[in-house]
């Protein structure tokens, strides 16, 4: 019996901890979801802290460059509850992909009020004035937190069937989890000031919505991925009912978009080889950086 079991310790591979490599696909597109988490991250960090990664988690910006135009918001206490909340679970978010690929520096990001207002001139067809200031109030904070989160959360659903692993699945679906309930916040709290008109511009929360939902489909390029908090009847769950809380097709099930979809987005231009918007120098990681100097038609 010594013997045998001498023999089986000898010959039997021994037992690791480590999670295996992941697939290359898998790699590529978590890499890519870390651009939309460093954006989120700092715009919520700032908002309620008036500081973000570098002072939190230094290690996760890795040195790269501060973003741009960036600063505390004019909260309320509850709002800047909520959103302190969202900041320090962005943290998390990127501790957790950065566990699982290396990842890259934070990319350059321009979260200042003057692009705020482009995107929101953009959606509206002409300029407002004043300028839209998202960290002016708790709703102008808002509104520019509508603009951000839901197009990350329609990257994961997008990528999900794309992944290989389960360990890949899994994180990814712990995220998707996590964003759409953020997102779900940020649109309740909306939905309750839906017939509010935004100062000084005699436009409603509503409105608002609409016209930036519909500025990301067309950047987007993909079709009807976005709507806004009050749809016709025939667009709104089992098609009944014109409140839209929460997102989703003929289904309500999530809609999905790819990383190019994505980059058309935050990058403001609907060209995912054209960078600008949030991104003044493009996204990093494989994905992203495969677009930059191509022609898209």
């Amino acid at each position: 019996m010594p013997l045998l079991v001498l023999l089986l310790l000898l010959f039997t591979p021994p037992f690791s901890l480590s999670t295996p490599p992941l697939p290359s696909v898998d790699v590529d597109l978590l890499e890519f979801a870390l651009n939309l988490e460093y954006l989120e991250a700092e715009f919520f960090l700032w908002g309620a802290l008036g500081y973000g990664l570098d002072r939190i988690a230094g290690n996760l910006s890795a040195g790269g460059p501060p973003p741009i135009g960036v600063r505390k918001a004019n909260l309320d206490p509850f709002v800047r509850d909520i959103v302190t909340q969202f900041g320090y679970q962005e943290v998390g978010h990127l501790k957790a992909i950065k566990q699982r690929v290396k990842g890259f520096p934070r990319p350059l990001l321009d979260l200042s009020a003057k692009n705020f207002a482009t995107v929101v001139d953009n959606a509206f067809g002409e300029a407002l004035k004043p300028p839209f200031d998202p960290y002016a109030n708790g709703l102008n904070y808002l509104l520019a937190s509508y603009i951000i989160p839901y197009v990350g959360l329609t990257g994961y659903v997008g990528a999900n069937p794309n992944l290989q692993s389960s360990v890949a699945k899994r994180l990814v679906a712990g995220l998707l989890s996590v964003e759409s309930a953020q997102d779900a916040v940020i649109r309740t709290l909306l939905y309750e000031q839906l017939d509010k008109k935004v100062h000084p511009y005699n436009i409603s929360v509503a409105e608002f919505t609409d016209k930036i939902s519909i500025l990301r489909n067309k950047l987007g390029g993909a079709g009807i991925k976005d709507e806004g908090l009050v749809v016709p009847p025939e667009l709104g769950a089992e098609g009944k009912i014109s409140g839209n809380v929460i997102a989703g097709d003929e289904n309500s099930i999530a809609y999905a978009r790819t990383p190019e979809e994505i980059l058309r987005i935050v990058y403001g231009t609907g060209n995912a080889s054209k960078p600008g918007g949030f991104f003044p120098n493009g996204g990093d990681g494989r994905i992203a950086r495969s677009y930059l100097g191509k022609e898209e038609y």
